[in-house]
């Protein structure tokens, strides 16, 4: 079986590790865990990195930090991990969604203006698979309304977009910008997160809110409630170790998305990941959609290529179809016709690291005598 994920460790991983476990220091303080942040921030262009226990909570924390009242909502895009919803739902925030743009699957952000009322405080950009959200429209749009952006850049380690004629990372727009940095992410620590910003005060609030609420002064004196966030120094230095060939990282992800690109570019009856002139995408997972002529699902595609060992994963299904946010009375009688097609006509292949072009190969050949 061809996994659809398999990250890459070495040497350098193990060397670090063990040195973490030498020193003593494995909990949530040391040496690796300032390294991370401060190369992660660096690597983004930002001045504050704040590392977290993983990338859901780092989109909670990020909420947080804008102190929004009850009943403030939050614009995000319906097709995106349910973890962008309960960010907004823990603080007592309202997500409000729209749908997702056909050609990249990331939010569509002609229709973000129609979404604002006088409550909307932030908007949440999700860049999707690996693809950025447009930016420059969106933050001109948020300049605009004076509203707060909150980057989510989980999938898109390394990823640039073209703004005011400069190419900028992922996680260099807005107030503040959250990655994860799970086993299928470009940089893993296993489970772990980020939330990097420009602003000190953001920084500091971030710093508390990881720590149960711990200010700058008398320890065990919690002047706000807080959670326990944080991330060990062990995974802090799976971390490091990986920042230091990230270039390579993003050269080969590009490269596999260039690969399987090539190799399905001729199959009519499957839409492939579009790389816009205004994007560079590190292709996280790629990821297909049949046609509507096929007369596959994406559900029977998955079985009829795990039969040929291809393991694939399917795609979001819209937050607006959730049955425990749906519960909870939001989105009612709301319907997003793109995202809804994609969820049902769309997978994404094997893309980890470790995947080799032979396995692209057999998977591209699969794809393709199971579509004949």
């Amino acid at each position: 079986m061809i996994p659809v994920n398999e990250p890459v460790l070495g040497e350098l991983e193990l060397e670090y590790v063990v040195d973490c476990v030498r020193s003593g220091w494995i909990s949530s303080a040391g040496s690796f865990i300032t390294r991370f942040e401060d190369e992660w921030a660096a690597y983004c262009g930002r001045r504050h990195g704040v590392a977290v226990a993983n990338g859901s909570v780092a989109l909670q924390a990020a909420v947080a930090a804008l102190e929004l009242e009850p009943g403030d909502e939050v614009l995000m895009p319906t097709f995106t991990i349910v973890s962008c919803a309960t960010a907004a739902l823990y603080n007592n925030a309202v997500p409000v969604v729209v749908d997702a743009e056909p050609q990249t699957w990331c939010m569509a952000v002609d229709e973000v203006e129609a979404r604002i009322t006088p409550r909307t405080r932030a908007i949440m950009p999700v860049h999707i698979y690996g693809h950025p959200v447009e930016m420059q429209p969106l933050l001109e749009l948020a300049n605009r309304y004076g509203l707060a952006v909150v980057e989510d850049a989980a999938e898109a380690h390394g990823a640039e977009c073209l703004v005011d004629g400069v190419w900028r990372r992922s996680g260099s727009f807005g107030e503040l910008s959250c990655f994860s940095f799970y086993a299928n992410k470009l940089v893993t620590t296993g489970e772990g997160g980020m939330i990097v910003t420009d602003d000190d005060a953001l920084a500091d609030r971030l710093r508390s809110l990881r720590n149960l609420g711990f200010g700058a002064g008398r320890r065990f004196l919690h002047e706000r409630l807080g959670h326990n966030f944080r991330l060990t120094n062990l995974q802090a230095a799976l971390g490091v170790a990986q920042i230091e060939r990230i270039g390579a990282i993003v050269e080969r992800k590009r490269e596999i998305g260039r690969l399987y690109t090539d190799a399905l570019a001729g199959i009519s009856r499957l839409e492939l990941p579009v790389e816009q002139p205004w994007a560079r995408s590190v292709y996280w997972m790629f990821g297909v959609v049949l046609a509507d002529d096929v007369d596959l699902d994406a559900e029977s595609f998955a079985v009829a290529l795990r039969e040929c060992g291809i393991e694939t994963r399917p795609f979001f299904l819209g937050l607006h179809e959730q049955p425990a946010l749906r519960e909870r009375g939001l989105f009612a009688g709301e319907s997003y016709p793109v995202s809804e097609r994609i969820a049902r006509r769309g997978l994404y292949l094997p893309s980890g690291l470790a995947l080799t072009d032979e396995q692209i190969r057999a998977v591209t050949d699969a794809v393709r005598d199971v579509l004949a």
